[in-house]
């Protein structure tokens, strides 16, 4: 008896250790929990907004197409979540998740958080802006480039039921059917300590069956699938521009020297990012005014380029499997990638 009671006391003496060892990353936990079960125990069934009559039809008929989306992408492509998009939340017109990521400043290799059971991740979410900013604050004060972006949307790997976000539903009909099969897809396929392939083959799969859902369902010659490719053409030119700044702004830093003090490598930087944004006047888009401005409204640093090669940098390698194992049959595809990493 007394050997039990001694082993009970052992225990809850070591996870009271553990929980003051680790109290950020618990106290981030609860936060998290919190603000994700705020979103989850204040939505509404997708049935309700439908019957509205208070409610926009023009979002009625985006909701309609996320149903319409989420039941091809699980009948008809294979991907999971079954119970995601079928309820409502409504933002109220403010922003939710805010999202940190961090670089080393003279080198393109990211800040590294890492979290029990789901690995190690590139970014940080925080659904407290303050969070999100001391954070940051935090990184730079370390020397580290860092940044903070909105997230539109995200997944909960099939741990929760993923709503549909009022926010979504400002996106045109080609980019929300990509973002909805983007997102099932990291709750079908998920590499722990592996972000990388994670975002990029969520990537990938997302903009491939969103061409698929829109030809299957609009016709080849529809206005909307010629819209998203004509997106996804400019998309792709300025991504093919960024990642080969990327490699040049590597070479950049590794001809530093050790005897650069931090003013010479901050000037040769600026110098480099200045002449980087001018050159992007040489492209020629579908839609140049979304691009002639970019740079005006979008923070530049080392964090800029490593978002690229974390969501589209290793997409030449799943093009190349697809088309040359698959001939571009993306249902073969993705049952082979279920099967693969199970």
């Amino acid at each position: 008896m007394k050997k039990k009671k001694f082993i009970t006391v052992l225990i809850l003496f070591s996870v009271i250790f553990l929980l003051i060892y680790n109290y950020s990353l618990v106290y981030y936990g609860l936060i998290q929990a919190r603000g994700q079960l705020k979103i989850v125990f204040n939505t509404v069934p997708v049935k309700e907004i439908l019957g509205d009559a208070s409610f926009p039809d023009s979002l009625k008929n985006k909701v309609r197409l996320i149903q319409e989306v989420r039941s091809y992408a699980i009948y008809n492509l294979g991907l999971k979540g079954e119970k995601n998009y079928t309820t409502y939340y409504d933002q109220q017109g403010k922003e939710l998740m805010w999202v940190v990521t961090a670089c080393e400043p003279y080198q393109l290799e990211s800040y590294t958080w890492n979290f029990p059971i789901l690995g190690s991740f590139t970014y940080k979410g925080f659904f407290i802006r303050e969070m999100a900013e001391k954070e940051a604050a935090r990184l730079n004060s370390l020397g580290f480039d860092t940044s903070i972006r909105n997230a539109g949307g995200w997944s909960t790997l099939g741990i929760l039921k993923d709503p549909i976000l009022s926010g979504m539903l400002d996106r045109s009909n080609g980019a929300l059917v990509e973002l909805i099969i983007h997102e099932l897809t990291h709750g079908t396929i998920f590499i722990r300590n592996d972000v990388s392939f994670n975002e990029n083959l969520a990537t990938f799969i997302g903009t491939e069956g969103t061409k698929i859902f829109l030809s299957d369902n609009y016709g080849e010659r529809s206005n909307v699938l010629g819209n998203y490719v004509r997106m996804v053409e400019d998309r792709e030119k300025f991504s093919d521009y960024v990642l080969l700044g990327a490699e040049l702004l590597d070479s950049l830093y590794l001809s530093f020297g050790p005897e650069w003090s931090v003013s010479q490598k901050e000037e040769e930087k600026s110098i480099w990012f200045q002449e980087f944004i001018e050159n992007l006047d040489t492209l020629k888009f579908n839609n140049c005014r979304y691009y002639e401005n970019y740079f005006t409204t979008s923070e530049i640093n080392n964090t800029f380029f490593m978002s690229y090669l974390r969501y589209r940098g290793g997409l030449g390698q799943f093009e190349k499997t697809f088309t040359e194992k698959f001939d571009h049959d993306l249902v073969s595809y993705i049952r082979f990638l279920k099967e693969e990493y199970k």
